[in-house]
């Protein structure tokens, strides 16, 4: 399986390891992103498999540990489709480094986003046919990339609580948009983990481990968590940190960028929003005065429970300077926090604070 190079249209933060996203203005071109084009998250090496010789391993806290060709994978378990949009948990960082700085990690925008068609095998059936044992509380997965940590070369890890392994929506996946997993997004197989940030959904999957604690992996336990904005990298407690699990409820403006002039007038502003695992997207909202008065944006796409949706609105724009803001809200009657400055950690993750935008009329 030879690997995607990034296209022209793909911003590159980084190039070894690889991680590029899409530009915001392209993404409402596609409710499903075309594979070339989707967001590109590497942690390290890009692993070359052999397919006929590839074995998952499924081991721990299991009656019956299995070791699973891809040929297993496909025939001995019903196959599933499902529609799912992953995103980084670093979205967004880049307005939490306009707070205060964030040295050493990638300066993402709102881009780290993407929406497939995935396919393959629901985990929970290939837990069953191992046997959870009782003492199982979560499910811990090995990918075959490696990363460089300390001058020391880990494989990249993470885990998932017991619960939501179980829960229909999480995929071993063997394909991307009616084709084999591209190399940087995981081939031969890779986890899917709708509805939870995307490092869950770990890459060239080689061993799922059932056990009682989560994940010790470097990954799990001492980097993908948050902290109160006054704890600093030197000061982290990492076992008293929130590890970051459901996506957090976010809304964007994809176009106008930022920065742009355009005609007084009318205006068509497009976004996207989504949200983890607790309640769908119910409004969007945009406001020009601040927030003190908010207009309904329409919800032109919108498709399964666990992808994004597509939102408009035509704003009558008086000429001079002009800030946009959107927010979302949930069907539970939950919204977007206003301020960054309260979700600001010295790792840059989790920002949904409102987004907005300045634009020049004339």
């Amino acid at each position: 399986m030879p690997t995607t190079k990034p296209t022209s249209r793909l911003k590159v933060y980084q190039e070894n390891p690889l991680n590029a996203g899409m530009p915001l203005e392209c993404l409402p071109e596609a409710f499903v992103t075309p594979s070339d084009l989707f967001f590109i998250r590497g942690h390290g090496t890009i692993p070359q498999v052999v397919p006929e010789t590839y074995r998952l391993m499924v081991k721990g806290m299991v009656q019956h540990p299995l070791e699973l060709s891809l040929e297993d994978l496909l025939t001995r378990f019903p196959q599933h489709t499902l529609t799912a949009t992953l995103i980084c948990a670093g979205s967004r960082r880049d307005e939490l480094a306009a707070i205060h700085p964030l040295p050493g990690e990638i300066p993402w925008g709102a881009d780290p986003i993407s929406t497939a068609r995935w396919r393959g095998v629901r985990l929970s059936d290939v837990l069953r046919a191992a046997g959870v044992e009782e003492e199982a509380h979560y499910v811990a997965f090995r990918g075959l990339d490696q990363a460089r940590v300390a001058g020391e070369l880990v494989h990249f890890g993470s885990s998932i609580r017991l619960e939501k392994a179980l829960t229909p929506e999480v995929l071993l996946a063997h394909e991307m948009n009616d084709a084999p997993l591209p190399r940087e997004h995981g081939f031969p197989l890779r986890v899917l983990v709708p509805g939870y940030v995307g490092v869950r959904s770990v890459k060239w999957l080689q061993e799922i481990t059932l056990q009682s604690q989560p994940s010790t992996n470097y990954f799990q336990a001492r980097d993908y968590k948050t902290f109160p904005p006054t704890v600093t990298a030197q000061t982290a407690d990492w076992e008293q940190g929130k590890t970051l699990e459901e996506i957090a409820l976010n809304a964007v403006i994809c176009t106008p960028k930022s920065g742009e002039t355009h005609q007084a007038g009318p205006v068509l502003v497009q976004g996207y929003a989504l949200t983890g695992e607790e309640a769908p997207v119910e409004r969007v909202e945009l406001s020009t005065d601040r927030g003190a008065t908010w207009i309904p944006a329409t919800i032109r796409e919108k498709t399964d429970r666990w992808a994004w949706c597509f939102w408009e609105a035509t704003l009558d724009l008086p000429a001079g300077e002009c800030q946009i803001i959107v927010r979302a809200w949930d069907a539970t009657g939950k919204t977007q926090p206003e301020d960054a400055r309260s979700l600001w950690n010295f790792k840059g993750y989790a920002n949904n604070a409102w987004y907005q935008v300045q634009l020049h009329l004339v």
